[in-house]
C-alpha cells in the first residue's frame, strides 16, 4: 500500500516537473514579459521580453524587432536572460535525472541507492530551477510596479503592466519547486531493503538421515 503511494507522488512529481519545465522555457523565449497600451495609438499595443519587443496592431500583423545590445539592456533583463537560461537547463537535467530514479524504470534496479540518490538530484536540481524561474519573473514584476506608480512620472506618459509571460513564469517556478520536493520526498521508498527470499528446509527423512537418529521401523530390521 505504501509502496504504491510513493509511486503515484513519483507520477506526479514528473508531471509537475515537465510542465513546469515546459512553462519555463515557453516563458524564456516569447516577448509578453510587459505589456503597453498607448493612448495616442489605441490600435497598437507594445510587449516587451528578454530578447525583443514587438508591435501588435489592429489587423493583427505583429512586427518584432530583437534588442540592440545585451549591455544596454535594464539590469533586470540582462540577469533574467542568464537566471532564465540557467533554469531552463537545470530543469532538463533534473527531469532526465529523476526519471532515471523512478521505480517504474528498470534501469539500477538492483542498486536501490543509486536510484535514491538520482531521484534526490534530480529533485534537488528542479527546486533550483524552480527558485531561478521565480527571481528573475518576480524582478522584472517588482520594477514594473514601481514604474508604474512612480509618481515623478506624468501622467501622459504611457506605463508598462505586467504581460501574460509574467503569470506564466510564476506558474512554471511553483511547477518545478513541488514537483522537485515531491520527487525528493518520494525518494525514500527507493531505500526500502527487500525481503530476503526463505531459506530452502531440509525435508524431516533427509534431516534425519543425516543425524543418524531416525530410521523407519522396516529400515531397523535391516539393520539387525
Amino acid at each position: 500500500m505504501a509502496g504504491g503511494w510513493w509511486a503515484k507522488a513519483q507520477g506526479g512529481g514528473m508531471l509537475l516537473a515537465l510542465l513546469g519545465w515546459i512553462s519555463s522555457c515557453v516563458t524564456t523565449f516569447v516577448p509578453l514579459w510587459k505589456n503597453l497600451n498607448l493612448d495616442l495609438n489605441e490600435l497598437e499595443v507594445w510587449n516587451m521580453g528578454l530578447w525583443q519587443v514587438c508591435i501588435t496592431q489592429e489587423e493583427g500583423v505583429v512586427e518584432c524587432q530583437a534588442h540592440g545590445s545585451f549591455l544596454a539592456l535594464p539590469p533586470e533583463l540582462r540577469i533574467s536572460r542568464l537566471l532564465m537560461c540557467l533554469s531552463n537547463g537545470l530543469g532538463l537535467l533534473g527531469c532526465l535525472l529523476a526519471a532515471l530514479g523512478l521505480e517504474s524504470w528498470r534501469l539500477c534496479e538492483d542498486k536501490p541507492g543509486r536510484k535514491r540518490q538520482l531521484l534526490l538530484g534530480g529533485g534537488v536540481m528542479l527546486g533550483m530551477a524552480g527558485i531561478t524561474t521565480l527571481v528573475p519573473v518576480s524582478w522584472v514584476a517588482y520594477n514594473t510596479v514601481l514604474d508604474f506608480w512612480d509618481e515623478t512620472v506624468p501622467d501622459i506618459v504611457p506605463r508598462w503592466e505586467f504581460g501574460e509571460a509574467t503569470f506564466l513564469g510564476w506558474f512554471a517556478g511553483a511547477f518545478l519547486a513541488a514537483g522537485g520536493l515531491l520527487l525528493a520526498c518520494s525518494a525514500r521508498s527507493t531505500t526500502t531493503a527487500t525481503p530476503l527470499p526463505p531459506a530452502c528446509r531440509r525435508a524431516p527423512a533427509a534431516q534425519g538421515l543425516a543425524g543418524g537418529q531416525h530410521l523407519h521401523p522396516k529400515n531397523a530390521d535391516l539393520v539387525i
